[in-house]
């Protein structure tokens, strides 16, 4: 089975997330979230970075959970950047918070 490109929007929105688990991680190594989180580090780094921009959703929540994100937030975040609160917005400001 082939699978059809990414479009321009599933990058975007891959990179948001990417950027969103980045922030979330703050000072805490790769390796650290990993263990917690079950998602071997490297899976991690390929999603932080873009390499994955479509990450099965189990994946996802498992991060999400290690990084103390609801599935709400991570949603929100990766929706759009307005509505979501790209880098340096007020709303982006209060997920760092």
């Amino acid at each position: 089975m082939v699978r059809p490109p990414l479009s321009k929007e599933e990058r975007a929105r891959g990179e948001r997330l990417g950027t969103l688990l980045r922030e979330a991680r703050g000072s805490r190594s790769m390796t650290e979230i990993a263990a917690a989180s079950g998602v071997p580090a490297e899976t991690l780094r390929k999603i932080e970075t873009g390499r994955i921009a479509t990450p099965a959703f189990f994946t996802v929540a498992a991060l999400a959970g290690a990084l103390g994100l609801s599935l709400g937030e991570v949603v929100s975040y990766c929706a759009g950047a307005e509505a979501a609160g790209a880098p340096g917005t007020a709303a982006s400001e209060s997920l760092s918070a």
